[in-house]
C-alpha cells in the first residue's frame, strides 16, 4: 500500500506524524496514553500469574475464572480505545469527508463482538 493510499485511511493529525514512517499513528492525548498502558500492564502481570498458576498446578476452575478476568480487562481496554478513536480519527476523516472510514470500524466493531 502506497502512502498515499495508506492517507485516505488516517485523519489529518496521523497522516501528517506518520509521513516519516510510512504508517498511520494515533494522536491520543498523554492521560489517555497513560491509561492504556497502565491497563496493558496490569493485564500482562494478570497472564504471568495466569501461567504462574498453570506451572503450579492450581486447580482448574481458579485458572478459568482468572483467564476470564483478563479476558474483561482486554475487552475494557477495547472499549475505551474504540471510544477514543472514534471521537478523535473516525471523527476527523468523517469531517474530511473521507467516508471509507464508516467500513473500517464497521468490521473492527464485528471483529471485538465475535
Amino acid at each position: 500500500m502506497s502512502l498515499e493510499e495508506k492517507k485516505v485511511h488516517s485523519c489529518s493529525v496521523c497522516q501528517n506524524e506518520g509521513e516519516n514512517q510510512g504508517e498511520r499513528t494515533s494522536h491520543h492525548d498523554d492521560k489517555t496514553i497513560k491509561e492504556l498502558v497502565t491497563r496493558m500492564n496490569r493485564i500482562e502481570g494478570q497472564i504471568r500469574g495466569i501461567k504462574g498458576m498453570i506451572e503450579r498446578h492450581v486447580y482448574c476452575d481458579d485458572i478459568l475464572n482468572q483467564i476470564s478476568s483478563a479476558q474483561a480487562a482486554l475487552d475494557g481496554a477495547s472499549r475505551l480505545l474504540l471510544e477514543k478513536h472514534m471521537k478523535s480519527c473516525v471523527k476527523d476523516q468523517l469531517q474530511a469527508g473521507d467516508e471509507q472510514v464508516i467500513d473500517e470500524v464497521l468490521k473492527t466493531i464485528f471483529r471485538m463482538t465475535r
